[in-house]
This record gives structure tokens, sequence and C-alpha cells, in this order.
């Protein structure tokens, strides 16, 4: 017997122990192999008499033929798995019913040099160039209000910059999930990074874009419950907003204060009401919204002279 048939029978016996782990009976499964016409050519006679043998289910030299047809039954065996058990992602704990998935969601939301200041501000070991910064804070403003887990966004703010990795955007989105980025530990070990976006390895690429955009994500939710008032400030080329938002359980309230450092626009939109607060000087201005309700996702848009289109916060009323 040559090494090929040996290797062959050896993975024939791996496959039928794996079918063996499954509790199933291999036999009904495979129907399709006929034992019968096999068994039938494998019968010897000797001269002038015939002696019946053992009959093999298969020939040696049939070996490839039932391998194809074991491999057929285990896709089966698997695609049947994963239909009654789907794979999760890194970022989920349990399945879940996502809407569909729709990429022109953009409210024309177009990057500007004067929002992206807020960089400077964030936690990465390297600078990213403009013009990728701007296009993942664009892509966030698009996906911030839309009812996918923070997991799912992240891929969704980075896919576009790379378009054919969505197996290790999701690994490494994971990854960022789980690193405590803002305690004091992490950036002490924070490993320093020589040289420019452009000389890291793609997968390096990849992780500083979705930490970038998870610290965008996270700078551009409020999450206000009727404890105290939630402060935000986001860094822009003409100074910085600072907001203060409260959540009035009682009242079913929603409050905000915005200092502005230019004359500008506030507006604070929900399911059916709005409310809009201007200033021709800058400053403090106040607005309030009625008919508030906890877990509900509400907008705040704020918009200066510097730049024609606002950028936008999401606010999510909680229990306290």
């Amino acid at each position: 017997m040559n090494s090929d048939t040996e290797s062959l029978q050896n993975q024939l016996l791996a496959w039928l122990l794996a079918l063996a782990a499954t509790g199933e009976d291999f036999l009904a499964e495979s129907e399709e192999i006929n034992w019968a016409e096999n068994s039938s050519e494998n019968t010897a006679s000797t001269s002038g008499a015939s002696e019946s043998v053992t009959p093999y289910p298969f020939q040696l030299g049939e070996i490839p033929t039932v391998q194809t047809r074991f491999q057929a039954v285990l896709k089966r065996r698997l695609q049947s798995q994963v239909q009654d058990n789907p794979p999760l992602f890194p970022w989920e704990t349990q399945l879940v019913d996502y809407p569909d998935y729709v990429d022109n969601i953009s409210m024309g939301w177009v990057p500007a040099p004067g929002w992206a200041a807020q960089q400077s501000k964030l936690n990465l070991p390297i600078p990213m160039p403009e013009n990728i910064f701007q296009q993942l804070l664009a892509r966030c403003q698009e996906l911030l209000s839309f009812p996918v887990p923070l997991g799912a966004k992240l891929v969704g703010v980075v896919e576009s910059l790379f378009p054919n990795e969505p197996q290790t955007l999701n690994d490494l989105a994971g990854m960022v999930l789980r690193s405590p980025y803002r305690s004091a530990d992490t950036l002490e070990k924070m490993p320093h990074v020589e040289g420019n976006y452009s000389d890291l390895q793609p997968r390096q690429q990849m992780a500083l874009s979705l930490l970038a955009a998870r610290q965008l994500l996270e700078n551009l939710t409020l999450s206000v419950d009727a404890s105290e008032y939630v402060s935000r400030q986001w860094l822009t080329n003409v100074g910085t907003v600072n907001l203060r938002v409260k959540y009035d359980q009682a009242a079913q309230t929603l409050r905000v204060e915005a200092e502005l450092p230019q004359n500008g626009k506030v507006k604070l939109t929900g399911e059916n009401s709005q409310v809009i607060a201007e200033s021709s000087s800058g400053g403090i201005v106040s607005l309030e919204l009625n008919s508030v309700q906890q877990q509900a996702t509400y907008t705040l848009a704020v918009e200066l002279e510097m730049d024609t289109h606002p950028l936008t916060f999401a606010i999510v009323p909680t229990a306290s």
C-alpha cells in the first residue's frame, strides 16, 4: 500500500470520527453512497469454483470519490449547524437582529477642517492624516443615530477605508472595544510609534482608525440621567464648544446649555418636536425640549459661522 493511499485512508478515518462525535449515524446521512453497487464489484472467484468473500464498501481506487461525498456530507452538516446557531461578531454576547444596512444614509454632512481640530484631544499614539480623520468624522456623523451596537458602528465607520478586509476589521473592532484606552495605566503603556500613519502596516492602520472612530462616537454620544448634568467639549479652529445636558425625569424635559466660541445656532430635535436657540456673538445659549422619553435618541446640532454644516451629537436619556 503506497503512502498516498494510506493518507487518504487516514483522512477518511478522521472524517468518520468527526461524524461519530456528533452522535449521528453516518450511513443514514450518506445514502447516496451505493454500497451494494460497490460490493458487487468486490466479489472474488477462483478457478473452477466461486468463493464469496466479505464485500468491502469501496475499493481503494475509489477513495477520491468517497472523499468528495464525505466533504459534501460535512458541508451540509456545517451549514445546518450554522443556521441553527449563527456565529457572533466579536462585540456581541447574544444574537441580535440588525436593521437593513444602507450605504447612502448620509445626512449630507461634508467634513470641514474646523470640526476636525478635535483630533488633538483624542488619545491616539500618532496623529492621523487630516483627510483620513475628516472621513472618519463624516462617517461617524452619518452612523451616529443608526440603531446598531457600537461594534457594528465602528466597522461601518472604517470599512470604506479598508473595503476588502471585513473579517480583519470585525476582529480588530472586538479588540478595540475591549481596550480601556481612557485609563491612566493604558495611556502610560501605550506604545510609542515612530513615523507617520502611512508608515504603518495595514492592520495597524485599521486598529488606529477603529480607535479614533470609537473615541469620536463616544465624544458625540451623551447618555444622561436625572442625577446630574453631563458635560462635553469639542475643539474647533475658532475655539471650544462647551455643552451641558440635563434630563428631568419627573418633568420629562431635556435641557441643554451650549457655550459657543462665535455666533451660531443650536438645534435640539426629537421625533415630533424641535427647539432652536441662536447667538449673534457667541456665548451661552439655552434650550429645553418637552415630552422626552427614556432610551429615545435626540439629536443636538451645533452650527457655527465657520461652517454651514453643523456638528451633530446624539443624546439618550436614561433612568436614574
